[in-house]
C-alpha cells in the first residue's frame, strides 16, 4: 500500500511539472502575445493621390498631422525621401508596434528614371540589418524593421500603368510583398473602373509583374474565417488579384 501510494504520488507530481514539446505552442503563443507583434507598411505613389488619408482611415490615428504640404514648384526638384512613423495599437490585449514607411517625392518629378532607387536600397538595408541582429550573440531587443508589405497607388485619371509604375513594382516584386491599389476609385464610375481594372489588370499580366496573393485557408479552419477568406478574395481581382480601394 506504501508502495502504491508513493508510486502514485510521485508519477502525480511528474505529471504537473513535465515541460516538453506539446506545450511548445502555448509557449510561444504567450511568449508572443506578451512581447507584442512588428509590421512595417510602406505606401507608394505621386502625391494627391490619398496614401495619407487611406493609412488614417484603415488605423484610426493622424499619422500625418505635422506634413508639409509642397507647392508645385517644389515637387519638381524633390528627391524621394524615406519616412517613418510609428505608433503602437492595442486591440483585445494583442499588442502591435505598426510602423508606416512614407516616400514623399516618389513619381512627382519631371524625370523619374530610377527613383525607386532609394526606395529598394532601404528595403535592402533594414534586411541586412535584421540579418546582422540574428546573427549577433545577444538577440534580446532585436528590432525587427523590415519591411513587410508595401501599397503601391496607381492614378485612376491615367490610361493605365505608367512606365514608372511599372519599373517600381518590378522592382519591388522579389524583396516584399507588393499590393496595388487602384486610388479614388470613386471618382469613376462603374463602367470606368471596370475599364481601368481590365487594363492595370492585363499590362500586369504583360509585363509579368508579381503581386501579392492572399494564402488559401487551411482545411481545418472554422467557417467564419473561411468565410472571410473567400468575401477577401471576391473583392479582389480573380486573375492577377489587384486589390482595389471603393
Amino acid at each position: 500500500m506504501d508502495r502504491e501510494a508513493f508510486s502514485t504520488g510521485r508519477s502525480h507530481t511528474n505529471e504537473k511539472e513535465y515541460v516538453g514539446f506539446a506545450t511548445l505552442p502555448n509557449q510561444v503563443h504567450r511568449k508572443s502575445v506578451k512581447k507584442g507583434f512588428d509590421f512595417t507598411l510602406m505606401v507608394a505613389g505621386e502625391s494627391g493621390l490619398g496614401k495619407s488619408t487611406l493609412i488614417n482611415s484603415l488605423f484610426l490615428t493622424d499619422l500625418y498631422k505635422d506634413r508639409k504640404l509642397l507647392n508645385a514648384e517644389e515637387r519638381i526638384s524633390q528627391t524621394v525621401e524615406i519616412i517613418k512613423h510609428t505608433v503602437d495599437i492595442e486591440e483585445k490585449g494583442i499588442k502591435l508596434k505598426l510602423t508606416i514607411v512614407d516616400t514623399p517625392g516618389f513619381g512627382d518629378a519631371v524625370n523619374n528614371t530610377e527613383t525607386w532607387k532609394a526606395i529598394t536600397d532601404y528595403i535592402d538595408q533594414q534586411f541586412e540589418q535584421y540579418f546582422r541582429d540574428e546573427s549577433g550573440l545577444n538577440r534580446k531587443n532585436i528590432q525587427d524593421n523590415r519591411v513587410h508589405c508595401c501599397l503601391y497607388f496607381i492614378s485612376p485619371f491615367g490610361h493605365g500603368l505608367r512606365p514608372v509604375d511599372v519599373e517600381f513594382m518590378k522592382a519591388l516584386q522579389d524583396k516584399v510583398n507588393v499590393v496595388p491599389l487602384i486610388s479614388k476609385a470613386d471618382c469613376l464610375t462603374p463602367a470606368e473602373m471596370r475599364k481601368m481594372k481590365d487594363r492595370v489588370r492585363e499590362e500586369i499580366e504583360k509585363f509579368g509583374i508579381k503581386v501579392y496573393q492572399f494564402p488559401d485557408c487551411d482545411s481545418d479552419e472554422d467557417e467564419e474565417f473561411k468565410q472571410k477568406d473567400r468575401e477577401l478574395k471576391v473583392s479582389i481581382m480573380t486573375r492577377k488579384r489587384i486589390k482595389v480601394t471603393q
